[in-house]
This record gives structure tokens, sequence and C-alpha cells, in this order.
């Protein structure tokens, strides 16, 4: 049988393009706002474009913190795309602005420190070893970005012999900035899998592999 995966329909946008590529990958998709199935479902995709503020406001006002925070509490697999990745973050901060986001990591999302504003295109990526969400994926792709904030520094690792640390990849521009993360059932990306060509398909095979 197929993996039932839900997208979380919040009020953020591009969510047919993700439900065709998450299709192409195997899993059956359903896109919608109701907690119950975003809770039953095999996969719960977090999809984000825009403002982080704006984003928590939906997510929040559809109870997805709560269908998010649930899940991983019972190690049911999230996957969290561009602003869905950020909002997993402890906050965001925006023209002076700070946001509380879902504080599934520690960390705050920031403005890139970059002389050109967003970063807008395709980019590399530096994949950890062990890698499952980029396993099969060579170090020459290349992913699409388009963001004007992110996480620049990262500071949760291991907390025990028996808890393993994330696997954090980072892309560069201007500086390093967190480009995907796997986390137990908890996986993300800043960049858009489902308009990187056959590396993203690659990426959600993985994903949707792992369900």
């Amino acid at each position: 049988m197929q993996p039932r995966v839900v997208i979380l329909d919040y009020g953020s946008g591009n969510l047919r393009s993700a439900q065709r590529a998450v299709e192409r990958a195997g899993a059956d998709v359903e896109v919608t706002a109701d907690p119950h199935a975003a809770m039953e479902a095999d996969g719960l995709l977090v999809p984000g474009v825009g403002a982080f503020a704006a984003c928590m406001a939906g997510l929040r006002s559809v109870h997805g913190h709560q269908v998010i925070g649930k899940r991983l509490a019972g190690g049911r697999p999230v996957l969290g795309i561009c602003v869905g990745m950020q909002v997993l973050f402890d906050r965001g901060v925006e023209h002076g602005v700070a946001t509380e986001g879902c504080g599934e990591w520690p960390g705050t999302v920031e403005r890139l420190q970059a002389p050109v504003i967003p970063h807008m295109g395709w980019n590399t990526v530096d994949a950890p070893g062990g890698s499952r969400l980029f396993a099969g994926v060579g170090p020459e792709e290349r992913f699409y970005f388009v963001h004007s904030y992110g996480v620049l520094d990262w500071t949760l690792e291991a907390t025990s012999e028996h808890i393993a640390a994330p696997r954090v990849t980072w892309s560069t521009h201007g500086r390093p900035f967190v480009a995907a993360v796997e986390n137990g059932p908890l996986w993300a990306t800043q960049f858009h899998p489902e308009k990187s060509g056959d590396a993203g398909a690659k990426v959600l095979a993985n994903w949707v592999a792992s369900l």
C-alpha cells in the first residue's frame, strides 16, 4: 500500500505543486486543514511560503503547531519545506519584530547575510555522511531556493550516547545557512524539493520511503 501523506493547508501557498510531487514520489496525498486527518496520516508535510509571522498565524489558526507537537511526541514523521522548516525553530525575526515559532528546534530565523537578497535560484548543498534524506543524491546536484531568511547557527547536539545528534545539511549564500535537517521523525528542507527537478524528486522519494 502507498503511505498516506497529508499536506497541511493553513493558508500558505504552493500546495498543489507539492501534492503532485509527493504523489509522484509514491504517496497517497490529501491536502487538508483537518487536524484528525493530519494526526492519522503516515506522514505530515508542512509547506510554507512568505513571511514567518504570517505562516505562524495561519498554522496556529488550524492548530497546526499542536498537531506537529503531538505527532513528534509519538514518533510520527513530519517534513517541513521552506518557511514550513523555519517555523519549526524557536523564533523568527523580521524587520526587528520577533515571532514565536513551534520551538521544536532551538535557533532563530534571521535575515541572510549576503550582498544579494533574496537568495533565489539553484544552489548545491553539503549533506552529512549517513543522510537518509539525501541518499542517492550526488554532491554536485543543485536545489531550488527562494528565501531572504534562514537559520545561520545550529546549536542542538547529541543529548546522550543513546540519542544521536541531528544530521544538518548546509548551503551557502553570503555565509553558510541550514539547508536541511534530519532529526528523528522530524525532517525539513529550506529549499523547495518539489521545484528542484530530479534531485528534489529523489529527496521526496527518500522521505516517502522512510514512512
